[in-house]
């Protein structure tokens, strides 16, 4: 990781970093040694805005109080633990690790450590979770005063167990009424406790929006540094081979190997929909024009039947409904310009 940061150093134009984000994958794993050289890593080549924010995604079960005292004495200062239930049979149809005692300990754990930046996350739509059981978990993520939840559907991944079992009928499919069901709980629910749906999947007291999250939404460039990792500099996107060992081979060799795909105005477009869309601040039609009239007299012309009923318009704020919001992704590519 650290010979790849050197290689990759001059992908971002900006050498001062708003947020770090240790994630897509399970960093808290990572021993206190090597988190140490990491940040000792990104400090040689980058350096920290004011407030900058410091993320480390983690399992409550890795999550013991030598780990957490560690990571309060480090400079990570917001933890998003992968809770997904709060009950023991959820997690184990999910094949997870955890178990509910493990999951509310480790909340525990990280505020006694002094951590008020705290995010978990939580899965609704699965089979073994009926309504009841998912107002209680919602019920607990209130009680512990946390100031923000990211909460997301049971999906189903080619090649994962989970799709295997549903085509082997040991389990039965995904219900969609289900899911829609529960987000449209969760939003009344969240929505009384005075949270705002900042973005679909995800809830924030007081704006304490998450940084890295935000500057993903709104365009804003990255590096990924690691095996899968995307990187995005506005003009570029390409993320790294996924195979473990031709990774370590290609940063042996001094050269990375990824893809990459230069992105068309067509392109800048249509994540601009996807990304705005997904938002409580929606997409603004001057963000369209600037990537060009043609694009910005299409979303208009496109967007103006969907108005009242999926969309709504202020000025030239274009935003989905709050009770839409379970489709939002079907409605913006509902509105993408695709080329024959």
């Amino acid at each position: 990781l650290l010979k790849e940061l050197s290689i990759r150093k001059d992908y971002l134009e900006s050498k001062e970093l708003n947020s770090v984000y240790f994630g897509g994958g399970t960093p808290s794993l990572l021993s206190e040694a090597d988190l140490d050289k990491l940040w000792e890593g990104i400090l040689i080549y980058f350096s920290l805005s004011d407030n900058c924010e410091v993320t480390l995604e983690a399992n409550p079960d890795d999550l013991d109080e030598k780990k957490v005292k560690y990571l309060a004495n480090s400079p990570v200062n917001r933890l998003s633990i992968g809770i997904q239930s709060f009950f023991d049979e959820d997690l184990k149809w999910m094949n997870r690790a955890h178990s509910a005692k493990e999951a509310k300990k480790s909340i525990e754990l990280c505020q006694q450590a002094g951590f008020d930046q705290i995010t978990i996350d939580l899965i609704y739509g699965v089979p073994t979770c009926n309504d009841i059981q998912w107002e209680k978990n919602i019920d607990y993520f209130l009680s512990q005063n946390l100031p923000h939840l990211s909460a997301y559907a049971l999906t189903v991944e080619p090649g994962t167990a989970l799709n295997n079992w549903i085509n082997k009928q040991k389990v039965p499919p995904l219900d969609e009424e289900r899911a829609l069901h529960q987000f449209s709980i969760l939003q009344d629910r969240l929505s009384s406790a005075r949270f705002e749906q900042y973005e679909i999947s995800n809830f924030a007291k007081d704006q304490q929006y998450a940084i890295h999250n935000s500057n993903y939404w709104s365009g804003k460039p990255y590096l990924g540094i690691g095996p899968s990792a995307h990187s995005y500099n506005g003009n570029t996107r390409q993320w790294n081979v996924s195979n473990n060992a031709k990774y370590l081979r290609s940063i042996a060799d001094g050269s990375p190997s990824y893809d990459q795909e230069k992105l068309s105005k067509l392109d800048n477009y249509n994540e601009a929909v996807m990304l705005g869309l997904r938002t409580q601040w929606g997409v603004s039609l001057e963000t369209i024009q600037n990537i060009g009239s043609e694009f910005a007299e299409y979303f208009e012309k496109t967007a103006a039947p969907q108005i009242g009923e999926k969309l709504e318009r202020k000025g030239d704020l274009f935003s989905v409904k709050t009770d839409q919001r379970f489709f939002s992704d079907g409605i913006a590519a509902s509105l993408f310009w695709v080329e024959d």
